[in-house]
């Protein structure tokens, strides 16, 4: 009985110890010796050259966040696991404890902060327009009749259907799976338009076979402020993200980080993404916070 009654109390302790764990990422990260980085495949601010290497603006940010809280913990060495996440997946994959930070190329808004928090704003993204450079779009009314493609699970889908109703305009949708299925569309013909975030345009086209055949044109669709994003009430864990995101901005080495992989010849192709750092992300930096798009919105 008492062997039962003790492996009943370990049991209960274990219980104990993994939910207290669930909610603390930071005793997590100590006791596993491991932290477990969200990234994406085709972003403007996080890819992959694969074979397991992830790389770009957030991806390089968030390397130097973990060092920083490698240290705040006096752990000699941190593991860092990298999963790759969709527009799709990424929340559940948060949620569910899977990814302790993920540094994609996500939008901070008001719904998604019920299910989620976000350190503070380190990238302000402008929804725009890429076409081939001879396809006579200029502008979202051009777009009227055509067919238009954007990544499931993003924003750019809210925006994209917002801007056709007040518009009058009618055009066609079709989803890529990612960002790259999606610029797939594009460069094939089954899509007239690639509706995204900025920097993904850019990067994409970049990376592409022929850059100049590519063009981003029109009005701001959107602007967004993307962030990290890691669970909700972990107050202490989200304090670690941010500080070391706000030592980043005040010493200059997250300029320095953006430059590189903004201005300067990136992998795999060597090509100048060529996005120099916009007024609204300057801003963001200078008075760093967590403000959703919706606060964007009311300027």
């Amino acid at each position: 009985m008492k062997k039962q009654l003790l492996a009943a109390a370990i049991t209960v302790l274990a219980a104990g110890s993994a939910f207290a764990q669930a909610g603390d990422t930071l005793a997590k990260i100590k006791s596993s010796g491991s932290i477990t980085l969200g990234v994406r495949e085709s972003s403007g601010l996080s890819y992959t050259l694969g074979g397991g290497k992830y790389v770009g603006f957030h991806t390089e940010m968030a390397e130097i966040i973990i060092a920083d809280i490698r240290k705040q913990l006096g752990m000699s060495a941190l593991e860092t696991k990298y999963q790759p996440v969709t527009s799709q997946n990424r929340i559940p994959l948060v949620t569910n404890g899977t990814v302790d930070l993920e540094c994609g190329s996500t939008t901070n808004n008001a719904a998604r902060q019920k299910d989620v928090a976000f350190a503070v704003t380190t990238y302000v993204e402008e929804v725009r327009i890429a076409v081939k450079a001879n396809s006579g779009i200029n502008s979202i009314k051009d777009l009227n009749g055509k067919s238009v493609a954007t990544t499931t699970g993003t924003t750019s889908v809210q925006t994209l259907r917002k801007n056709e109703r007040a518009g009058g305009i009618d055009f066609k949708e079709v989803y890529g799976k990612d960002h790259a299925d999606s610029f797939l569309m594009l460069e094939t013909g089954r899509a007239d338009a690639f509706v995204m975030d900025g920097s993904i345009l850019a990067a994409n086209i970049s990376k592409s076979k022929n850059p100049a055949d590519y063009k981003i044109v029109g009005e701001v669709l959107s602007v967004e402020p993307i962030a990290c994003m890691l669970r909700k009430d972990d107050t202490a864990f989200k304090k670690a993200v941010d500080d070391s995101i706000k030592r980043q901005i005040a010493d200059g080495s997250l300029a320095k980080l953006y430059d590189k992989w903004f201005m300067q010849p990136v992998p795999p192709t060597n090509t100048k993404i060529g996005l120099p750092l916009s007024e609204a992300t300057k801003a963001a930096w200078a008075n760093p916070n967590d403000k959703p798009m919706e606060d964007y919105a009311k300027k």
